[in-house]
């Protein structure tokens, strides 16, 4: 198939403290749900990518986590594939949300993307659906000064509310304009390029987090194990059985998860297999396991069992 004449395609991401919308910002732009999106801080631990289609260009963007001070071995390695992706890409998208200050967190990554050799930084205030229109006027205006800041010149300063839509198509065609002419990177009508597993994964993490609020944030991993069709269903009726692991760090934190008479657990199971069934197309039986893989967050071998 040859490649319309004037076509772009290459790669963007958002970058940011955590929790500053950028899971939210690419779901809402690839429109369908890709990233795990959680009201708690840390929870992408993988650069997702998400594709964004137009007739005339192909943006792939990845969603990376957010850069923070490493604890933990796990840390630092999220913190290497975010200095990594940087370096890849064609444009970065440095999210702030309007309805916070700008922080030392934020200043020490403007000055940390200044440092990237000359690349397309367009400053995105994200959360704008939050805040008054006063008020977002002063932060378009904080962010232009901490760029001056920081030796850094936007090449856009764009104000967007994911959750309302409002601007997230202007914010695609500003992200498109700085693309190289090439050929599309996915085939058409492709959201992501992560194996289901990763997603079905990553579904189950954040019904797991939302279950457990404040109590055990990083302490989760999930891996899926299997996904196979049940045998003996007739071809009109089928059903997948998806079996998968959720590992905790200790003991204590197991029995949380599972719940008074595993009512958790079941809660997880419901939340998420609505999802899963939507990723799949097809109905779905979870079976999920709780494990304890102690201090996994700092142990190498660890660590590499559960992909990271």
């Amino acid at each position: 198939m040859s490649t319309p004449e004037g076509f772009r395609s290459g790669f963007a991401c958002f970058v940011g403290r955590p929790n500053a919308g950028k899971s939210t910002l690419t779901n809402a732009l690839v429109g369908g749900k890709i990233a795990i999106t959680s009201s708690r801080p840390q929870t992408t631990r993988h650069a997702i990518r998400g594709l964004v289609h137009r007739d005339d260009a192909q943006l792939v963007l990845v969603d990376t986590p957010g850069l923070h001070k490493p604890r933990t071995l796990l840390g630092q390695r999220l913190n290497d594939l975010v200095r990594t992706t940087w370096a890849e890409v064609d444009t970065v998208g440095m999210c702030l949300p309007a309805n916070e200050k700008i922080g030392p967190g934020d200043r020490y990554l403007i000055k940390e993307i200044a440092a990237l050799r000359k690349k397309p930084v367009i400053a995105v205030a994200t959360k704008t659906d939050l805040v008054s229109p006063d008020r977002l006027i002063q932060h378009l205006s904080d962010i232009g000064a901490a760029g001056v800041e920081a030796g850094l010149t936007w090449s856009e300063v764009v104000p967007v509310s994911a959750v309302n839509g409002d601007q997230v198509e202007l914010l695609a065609s500003l992200l498109i304009d700085t693309l190289p002419p090439g050929p599309p990177l996915y085939p058409e009508g492709q959201l992501t390029d992560e194996p289901e597993e990763t997603l079905i994964a990553e579904i189950i993490r954040e019904a797991a987090l939302e279950d457990v609020r404040e109590e055990l944030p990083h302490s989760l991993a999930v891996v899926v194990d299997e996904i196979v069709p049940r045998e003996d269903r007739p071809e009109d009726r089928p059903l997948l059985d998806v079996r998968a692991n959720v590992y905790v760090e200790r003991d204590s934190q197991k029995g949380i998860i599972i719940g008074k008479k595993g009512a958790r657990l079941k809660q997880i199971g419901i939340d998420s297999r609505g999802q899963i069934e939507r990723l799949l197309g097809t109905p779905v039986h979870l079976d999920l396991h709780v494990k304890v893989a102690k201090d996994w967050q700092r142990d190498p071998k660890q660590l590499r069992k559960l992909g990271f």
